[in-house]
């Protein structure tokens, strides 16, 4: 009998949950977005989904026996001992992405990493013992029950998620290696809500639900029985789908570079955040960041109205949930601010001296 064991349910063979699937995406295709924090009851669907995004995606192309994955084609990145490596003795390899659990119980040592002391004082070099962000670099890094997390681990990830580098620094001696990643954290709320430094700083946030549409369970436990019966055929069946996600990813993240977003869309942004009393102005970085990457997506070479629409709903939508944000709500607010400084650029217009 063949194994379930390494075989993944395949992203575009999930039922419903397309918010969920569509933060992924586009932090897989644009990875500054800043991650996506899933708020919602156990049993919908969320682990499974960011394991099939990482068995979707393609694989990373790493420095051979670098332990912090480190991508040969971008020096600025490189750890020390990859840097000190002439660029002819560099070998390279392919690496499945993974998805990197940071367990509630770790400590700090095991999130960080640590400094081998012994062979450090003996033989006055500098030896880093990995931990889950080294591991994590250019992969997710996926924390389930982020809001129980402990305060220091908080702030462990807060520094690396801010910077890209984790510093290890024990007994007088100071380590540093990249530590970039994809945020993916689940919750709760009915087992406490997330502090506030780390909600900020998560680019994307949604909620998910029990699937109440009898065709669509039907359908999740027909797939899933499937799956469990023949998981070679079952993968194949759904192959033509999948090949076509990826592509679409592939495709968006040539495309991002190109996306122009003009002046006028940037005040839509930033009027929809004054207008929804934003403190600070990560979210409106989050909107744009999240808008462009949605006109690639959609293959759109400037961003437009619908892509900010729908990005003010994953950046703010589970912000500001007392304040009934839906995305009827987002559309006037974001058609109201096309109005304003269409307005404004027409007064601005009249002021200008005429030519004669």
């Amino acid at each position: 009998m063949r194994l379930l064991k390494n075989l993944i349910f395949p992203f575009s063979a999930i039922v419903g949950q397309e918010r969920v699937k569509k933060a992924l995406v586009l932090n897989a295709i644009n990875p500054s977005i800043g991650g996506v924090l899933i708020k919602g009851d156990k049993g919908t669907g969320k682990t499974t989904a960011v394991r099939a995004l990482a068995d979707l995606l393609p694989p990373l192309k790493v420095v051979k026996g670098c332990p912090f994955n480190c991508d040969p084609d971008d020096q600025g990145s490189l750890c020390e001992s990859c840097k000190t490596e002439k660029s002819e003795d560099i070998q390279v390899e392919e690496k499945k992405m993974r998805v990197v659990e940071l367990p509630l119980g770790a400590t700090e040592d095991r999130v960080v990493g640590s400094i081998n002391i012994e062979k450090a004082l003996k033989e006055g070099m500098k030896s880093l013992e990995p931990g889950i962000l080294a591991d994590a670099n250019r992969n997710i890094l996926y924390v389930d029950e982020i809001n129980l997390l402990d305060d220091n681990l908080v702030d462990v990830l807060l520094d690396a998620a801010a910077y890209g580098i984790n510093t290890v620094e024990r007994e007088g001696i100071s380590l540093t290696h990249p530590s970039n990643f994809i945020l993916v954290g689940t919750m709760n709320p009915a087992e406490g809500e997330l502090r506030p430094q780390l909600s900020d700083r998560i680019g994307l946030q949604i909620s998910v639900a029990s699937i109440m549409d009898i065709d669509d369970r039907v359908k999740i436990m027909e797939r899933r029985e499937a799956f469990e019966k023949d998981p070679y055929s079952f993968r194949e069946k759904f192959q033509e789908y999948q090949d076509q996600i990826l592509e679409n990813i592939i495709q968006a993240r040539e495309l991002l570079d190109k996306v122009e977003v003009s002046e006028d869309m940037m005040k839509v942004i930033a009027h929809l955040c004054v207008d929804m009393g934003v403190d600070g102005h990560r979210a409106d970085i989050a909107i744009l960041k999240a808008s462009k990457t949605l006109a690639a997506y959609y293959k759109h070479n400037a961003v437009e109205n619908i892509d900010v629409e729908e990005a003010a709903a994953l950046v703010l939508g589970e912000r500001f949930q007392k304040k009934s944000l839906d995305q009827d709500k987002i559309k006037k607010q974001i058609q109201n601010a096309v109005n304003e400084i269409s307005q404004e650029n027409k007064e601005d217009d009249k002021k200008k001296p005429q030519v004669k």
